[in-house]
């Protein structure tokens, strides 16, 4: 019998939603050189969210972990097939839709990370800033687009699954099996990132 049962712990949606806000940030102050210290400072936190989250798909809870949402190329062909039949596969955690978005975010924030980094210390010789600038630029417009492709994405499996998947992202439950249920909330770590982010955010601006 489905159930109310708790899906995502706190670090994951913590993860999530500071991920978005800083990239959010970091965007729309880019152009602004009187923002340049919120630009620098949201995108130090969008790296180490990176780091974190990189650590926390080997560590975390169950549908938090790669190893649940690392799906073969014939799964997620299947899946995009059944989402375009109106027929959409559902899957408890990440489905493979969700999963490509997922990997191409945080390698492209990964990239992103790197090359602003590498502008922010001036890295390497002279010459090379423009192509550090050009790369950081362009890879953020793209990065852009996949996060509107993936919101697109949540409506329409929202939609079609009669569930609100950004919901449940704040909430951390979904519909499913008792024995589906994660274990650990892990409210510590969740509330400890927050705390690290603000603390920083204050230090670095003042």
């Amino acid at each position: 019998m489905s159930e109310r049962i708790l899906v995502w712990d706190w670090p994951t949606r913590v993860f999530h939603w500071s991920f978005a806000l800083s990239f959010a940030g970091a965007y729309l102050t880019a152009e602004s050189e009187r923002y340049r210290d919120l630009h620098l400072a949201l995108g130090y936190v969008f790296g180490v969210l990176i780091l974190f989250r990189l650590i926390w798909g080997v560590i975390g809870t169950r549908y938090a972990r790669f190893s649940s949402f690392s799906f073969a190329p014939t799964a997620v062909l299947s899946y995009l097939k059944s989402l375009s039949q109106g027929q959409a596969q559902h899957f408890l955690g990440h489905n493979p839709a969700g999963a490509i978005a997922i990997f191409l975010l945080l390698g492209l924030g990964l990239l992103i990370s790197l090359t602003g980094i590498a502008l922010a210390w001036e890295l390497g010789a002279e010459d090379w800033e423009e192509l550090y600038e050009e790369t950081h630029e362009w890879v953020a417009n793209f990065m852009l687009l996949v996060v509107f492709v993936h919101i697109a994405g949540v409506l329409v499996s929202s939609w079609l699954h009669h569930e609100n998947l950004a919901r449940a992202m704040i909430t951390g439950y979904k519909q499913g099996q008792a024995s589906a249920a994660i274990q650990g909330r892990f409210l510590w770590l969740g509330v400890l990132i927050l705390i690290g982010i603000l603390v920083f955010l204050v230090m670095y601006l003042s």
